[in-house]
């Protein structure tokens, strides 16, 4: 419940006078006195009822006061009902999951970090279908596009590396999500590419597959995610047991740059976590789903339920107090 003019509700304290002011006034009167020589055969006689009816009248206008106070109020019940309209986006994230993205530049390491990212990424969005894509040496639709964000987020925490032979078939990868989105009708859809290296395997070449997104109006984000130099790689020697080996890092910039541009989309390069924290919120700002809100606001008046009693009480006040109690107030 709501109120139309809650301002009116401050009007409450003026209830402090006015019970002040009729406390005053029946206490102030003088008892009637009666001269008799002995008065100890009165003391069994009962009361006239009428004599406590002096506070009747003052507590129906209090209560009739307060009822009106209220219905000045004007409380309401608002029954406000939303309309949503929104132009959704397909998105296939496309991951990399060559044995590469062990490295631990980024952390826990590249594939976990990426996995992470992803799915807060999944979290942000409203009405968009998303898939999953893996690529490796070969390429395969994990999810395809879906609104079931709950199983895209299950199944994208279950990747992992050595499910297909090992390698970087990028061109595969796109191919692959571009099979995904071209049947689609969605007003912008998007592949969202993250690989740690260069392409070297796969039947189509990545500029080849960037062509294919440009004849279904598919934009691609590609990001390459290690530092520049050189990354720890945990390896496990059977003489020493586990340990690291730095490891030359080697992403083909130019050729995702290429990629990103024939689509109009952008490239990012992530040197360590937080920074692909940041081009994943960078992207989600890019390609915002528009969603247009209709507001319906059904309001129901409620001050009849307390204006009505008011008066009510009020028209008794002055009944018991000019006709029922009026003999035992003079």
């Amino acid at each position: 419940m709501s109120w139309a003019n809650p301002h009116l509700l401050w009007l409450l304290l003026l209830l402090i006078p006015i019970i002040g002011y009729q406390i005053w006034k029946h206490l102030s009167k003088k008892n009637p006195s009666l001269l008799f020589s002995n008065t100890s055969g009165l003391k069994n006689l009962g009361g006239n009822w009428r004599t406590y009816g002096i506070w009747v009248a003052p507590l129906l206008q209090v209560f009739a006061f307060i009822l009106i106070v209220i219905a000045l109020a004007r409380p309401q019940y608002k029954n406000t009902t939303v309309e949503r309209n929104a132009e959704g986006i397909d998105i296939v994230l496309t991951l990399d999951i060559s044995t590469s993205m062990k490295a631990e530049d980024l952390k826990p390491n590249r594939l976990e970090a990426a996995k992470s990212v992803a799915e807060d990424f999944v979290n942000k969005r409203i009405s968009d279908r998303i898939g999953l894509v893996l690529f490796a040496r070969q390429s395969f639709t994990m999810v395809p596009p879906t609104l079931d964000y709950d199983l895209l987020k299950r199944l994208l925490g279950d990747v992992e590396m050595g499910v297909v032979e090992d390698g970087t078939a990028i061109g595969m990868g796109i191919a692959t999500a571009v099979n995904r989105l071209k049947e689609s009708e969605a007003e912008s859809k998007v592949i969202i590419l993250l690989t740690d290296g260069q392409n070297n395997a796969g039947e189509i070449d990545p500029v080849t597959a960037a062509d294919l997104a440009v004849s279904y109006d598919i934009k691609i984000y590609t990001i390459g995610a290690g530092t520049r130099g050189t990354a720890p790689y945990p390896v496990k020697d059977p003489i020493f047991g586990d340990r690291y080996q730095n490891v030359e890092v080697n992403i083909d910039e130019e050729m995702l740059t290429q990629i990103a541009n024939m689509t109009n989309g952008s490239y990012f390069r992530a040197t360590d976590t937080e920074k692909l924290e940041d081009i994943y919120d960078q992207i989600d700002e890019l390609e915002k789903t528009e969603i247009e809100e209709v507001i319906y606001t059904d309001i129901q008046d409620l001050y009849a339920r307390f204006l009505i009693p008011g008066i009510l009480l009020l028209v008794l006040s002055i009944i018991s107090e000019q006709f029922v109690f009026r003999k035992a107030t003079e």
